[in-house]
């Protein structure tokens, strides 16, 4: 199982204003193709930017505090963003949860298409995303 830092989700309610400003006071690159990726009919359908440093990317999401509401699921990853990694084996990052008694939020194909997500806490309450490309 390989786990590598993928994205760092911030949420804001202004996303043009931090989309410019991730561009023009960091030089981040837009990442345009992730829109074409993106569900939206499966609770979220906020404005979202991605933008990247060419390894890590950073996607500005409209923050929305009814998520859990409309999905059932018991973690909100779009209250206050969190933290992505992205893994080659979800069942075994689920596996390693349960064994550590880590209760997590199975969102599956959510809000972008060809991702298996999974969402839990860690220590201080941080959201940690953990997801696995699926074909």
């Amino acid at each position: 199982m390989r786990i590598k830092l993928h994205h760092v989700n911030l949420c804001t309610k202004d996303v043009a204003a931090m989309y410019a400003f991730y561009r023009d006071v960091l030089d981040l690159r837009p990442e345009p193709s992730l829109s074409a990726n993106r569900v939206t009919g499966e609770g979220y359908a906020g404005k979202v930017a991605f933008v990247s440093d060419g390894d890590v990317q950073v996607h500005l999401a409209e923050q929305d505090l009814g998520v859990t509401f409309r999905t059932g699921q018991a973690i909100n990853p779009l209250h206050h963003g969190h933290v992505a990694f992205r893994t080659d084996d979800i069942a075994a990052v689920k596996k390693r949860l349960e064994e550590k008694g880590i209760p997590y939020s199975d969102y599956g194909a959510w809000a972008m298409g060809g991702w298996h997500q999974i969402f839990f806490h860690d220590p201080d309450g941080n959201v940690i995303e953990v997801h696995q490309v699926v074909e």
